[in-house]
C-alpha cells in the first residue's frame, strides 16, 4: 500500500508564518531536507518517500518561498534564514538533527552546523559552498559603492515587476524543463504542480517573492565563513554535479577548510544531482547516514 503524502505545519520566525512538510514517524531520529533558492520544500518528496521508514523527515519552505510567507521589507539576508532554521530546530526539539540540504540551503545548514556544532549530528551539503573563489575575487574588485547603487536600482526594477503569469501548467512546465534539461517529465511536473498558484483569472505564477531574484547585497566575510566551516565537527558530506557550473571544492582549494569533509563528484549531473542522479544521490547518502541511523 502507497504511504499518504506529508502533513502541513507551519511556525514562526521573526513575526513570519513559515510552512514545512512533515512525513511522519515522529518517533524516528529527525532528518531535515532544506531546498535552494527559489525551490520548494516539495521538492524533496522522492527523497522523503525513501527515507521516512527510518527518519522523522521534515522538509520546510524557506521564507519567500512555497507555502511561506514573503519577508514584507523584501530583505532576504543570509542571517534570517539561519535564524529561521535555528528557530525550527529549537521550536520542534530536534537537535542533534541531521540535514540534508541543496545550494542556498546547504550553505545555511553549513553555517548553522558551525554555529551549534552540537546540534548537527550529520551534513549533507549539495553544491552548498556559495560563490567560488574566482567569483568573490571578480566581486570584491568591484567598487562598493557601485555594487550597492546596483542593489538598490535592481531592488527598485523588483518592487515594479509582477509575477509573470503563465496561461496554464503546461506553460509553466516548459518553463522549468527549459531551467533543467535533466529532469524528467515526470520529475518537472511534479516540481511545477507544487511550485505554483493558480491565480483568479486562471493563470498560474511561481509561489517565491520576485525579490529573491536580488543579490545578496553583504554576507558574512569569507574569512568567516572559512573558520564557520572549521568549527564543524559533524562528518559533512559535500556533493558537486560534473556537469554543474558549480566550483567544486576539491579543485579549488576550499574542502581544506572541513575537518571531517568528503567530496564526491557525480559524472552526468548539473546542480540539481539530487534530481539528475537520483538513484546514486539514494545509494550515497543512505550509505553515507547508515551509522547515523544506528547512533540515533
Amino acid at each position: 500500500m502507497t504511504m499518504a503524502g506529508p502533513t502541513s505545519h507551519s511556525f514562526t520566525s521573526q513575526r513570519l508564518r513559515l510552512h514545512y512538510a512533515d512525513w511522519g514517524n515522529a518517533g524516528a531520529p529527525p532528518l531535515l531536507l532544506l531546498h535552494g533558492g527559489r525551490d520548494h520544500c516539495r521538492s524533496w518528496d522522492w527523497t522523503a518517500q525513501q527515507l521516512r521508514r527510518d527518519w522523522h523527515v521534515i522538509a520546510p519552505d524557506w521564507r519567500g518561498h512555497g507555502d511561506s510567507a514573503w519577508s514584507p521589507d523584501g530583505e532576504y539576508g543570509s542571517m534570517a534564514y539561519v535564524y529561521d532554521l535555528a528557530q525550527l530546530v529549537h521550536q520542534q526539539g530536534l537537535a542533534p538533527v541531521t540535514i540534508v540540504a541543496h545550494s542556498m540551503g546547504g550553505s545555511i545548514a553549513l553555517r548553522y552546523a558551525g554555529l551549534y556544532p552540537d546540534n548537527v549530528r550529520k551534513l549533507v551539503a549539495i553544491e552548498g559552498l556559495g560563490p567560488s573563489p574566482a567569483m568573490l575575487a571578480k566581486r570584491q574588485a568591484e567598487d562598493f559603492a557601485a555594487r550597492q547603487r546596483g542593489w538598490i536600482e535592481a531592488k527598485r526594477a523588483a518592487a515594479a515587476r509582477l509575477p509573470r503569469r503563465y496561461a496554464n501548467i503546461d506553460e509553466a512546465l516548459a518553463r522549468m524543463k527549459s531551467e533543467n534539461s535533466f529532469l524528467s517529465d515526470e520529475q518537472a511536473r511534479h516540481l511545477t504542480i507544487h511550485g505554483v498558484n493558480h491565480n483568479e483569472d486562471g493563470t498560474c505564477s511561481w509561489k517565491f517573492d520576485n525579490y529573491l531574484h536580488l543579490p545578496w547585497i553583504s554576507d558574512t566575510p569569507q574569512d568567516q565563513m572559512e573558520a564557520l566551516w572549521q568549527r564543524i565537527t559533524c562528518p559533512t558530506l559535500l556533493l558537486y554535479g560534473e556537469k554543474s557550473w558549480a566550483s567544486n571544492p576539491q579543485a579549488d582549494g576550499r574542502a581544506v577548510h572541513f575537518a571531517n569533509a568528503e567530496v564526491v563528484t557525480f559524472p552526468d549531473a548539473g546542480h540539481w544531482l539530487h534530481h539528475d542522479r537520483f538513484d546514486l544521490f539514494m545509494a550515497t547518502i543512505v550509505r553515507f547516514l547508515s551509522d547515523a541511523l544506528a547512533a540515533a
